[in-house]
């Protein structure tokens, strides 16, 4: 379990205006702010979640 990919993700934009799933999603992500990180286990859940707010969020870190 120690070698589990991490992924760190860093909110960009504001959920005003947006879907409600897309509001959804940052929440489930640990998301609430702008510029607010959060990093995460780098899972096909997580990548999709990632993919659905692509544009609000910008991927800092790949796996390390």
């Amino acid at each position: 379990m120690a070698s589990e990919k991490k992924i760190k993700i860093t909110q960009t934009g504001s959920p005003i205006g947006r879907t409600d799933d897309q509001r959804a999603t940052l929440v489930g992500l640990g998301l609430n702010k702008r510029h607010r990180s959060r990093e995460l286990i780098d899972t096909p859940e997580v990548r999709g979640m990632i993919n659905k707010v692509r544009h609000l969020v910008r991927i800092d870190e790949e796996a390390k």
